[in-house]
């Protein structure tokens, strides 16, 4: 009997704080462009920069108490950006974007030092959105290291199947890749299937 009160007491102080919503994957795969359009949408004001050479988010960035409202229901969260999580970076990479030779070293250097905070910024998390590059093949290192991660931890999951505003887009091998996880195909630039997105946040969240 007091084993059932503590347990309903832990849940109920548990669901009054701000959840904690992480969003991982690799780099350029749209993390900070998602994280941007749903502060954007509830809070007017965005999380971080975007640019077209990878590892354009090098720290964890976060934004506190975003209130999303979907279908008459609210949940306040703590969105949590992390930098894009590699298995090698090398500087010679970001060299190919007309970047000095000091800069690309910086750069490789910074965000080699961002994977390992994201990977650290795990045992946080309370809810975690992967966003996948749809156009991307979904069989490699990476996404197995950061499945892996979080099946450790038993952290409730959602796969976001960015980019299917691009003709190249296929959903259905990300599918195919993690069949255990609820994948949902989504475009961040451009808004589309994010009232679904928000449907699924709030599920995982309410299983926690």
């Amino acid at each position: 009997m007091f084993k059932e009160f503590f347990s309903r007491l832990f849940r109920f102080f548990r669901n009054k704080k701000d959840l904690k919503l992480g969003f991982y994957g690799p780099p350029n795969a749209g993390k900070t462009s998602l994280a941007n359009r749903i502060c954007k949408d509830f809070t007017g004001e965005e999380i971080g920069s975007v640019s077209k050479i990878p590892h354009e988010t090098r720290n964890v960035q976060f934004k506190e108490k975003v209130e999303i409202n979907h279908k008459n229901k609210k949940m306040i969260f703590k969105l949590i950006d992390t930098p894009g999580i590699a298995t090698k970076i090398d500087y010679e990479d970001f060299l190919k974007y007309k970047m000095k030779k000091g800069d690309a070293k910086k750069r490789a250097k910074e965000a080699t030092q961002g994977v390992i905070e994201s990977i650290k910024w795990l045992d946080d998390m309370d809810v975690v959105v992967i966003v996948l590059d749809a156009t991307e093949n979904p069989y490699n290192q990476v996404n197995i290291t950061i499945i892996g991660n979080l099946a450790a931890r038993k952290i409730p999951v959602l796969i976001a199947a960015n980019k299917v505003d691009l003709r190249k887009a296929d959903i259905k091998k990300v599918e195919a890749a993690f069949p255990e996880y609820k994948v949902l195909g989504i475009s961040a630039k451009y808004g589309k299937n994010l009232d679904n997105f928000y449907e699924e946040v709030f599920k995982l969240a309410k299983k926690i």
